[in-house]
């Protein structure tokens, strides 16, 4: 749900992959029939395991398992959200609107970053590398 959240409203501040530690065989229908209410389509969606996704390079890992992962040299945050495998449509529902307004407050932040730093001016380091 996240990655398809961040890939509709954010790809302009975000690239995002999703990978789960334990990722089942397909996505589950009930997750493709709510993200569908919102005109998302993920039934194309292929879920993977942390081990499949390149890490280098990444910015931000957003944590959404319930379980401590080991501290990385990439910064991390932690969002508090239950599992609706196995509930019902309403928990379904409620865990997609609560990742929704999640994945939007940090496309919003990303933005604002970026915004913040298009408006400072280059600096340089008395080698005359450009440093932020």
């Amino acid at each position: 749900m996240a990655e398809g959240f961040a890939r509709t409203y954010g790809s302009d501040v975000m690239e995002a992959v999703s990978a789960g530690l334990g990722p089942a065989f397909e996505v589950s229908p009930m997750t493709v029939t709510t993200m569908k209410e919102k005109n998302i389509d993920m039934s194309a969606a292929v879920p993977r395991g942390v081990d499949a996704v390149d890490r280098a390079g990444l910015s931000l890992i957003v944590n959404i398992s319930g379980q401590k992962l080991p501290a990385r040299d990439v910064p991390m945050v932690e969002w508090e959200v239950r599992d609706p495998i196995g509930r019902d449509e309403k928990v379904f529902r409620e865990v997609r609107d609560q990742i929704e307004h999640l994945v939007m407050g940090l496309i919003l932040q990303l933005r604002a970053q970026e915004k913040a730093e298009a408006k400072q001016p280059e600096r340089f380091d008395t080698h005359g590398r450009l440093f932020r």
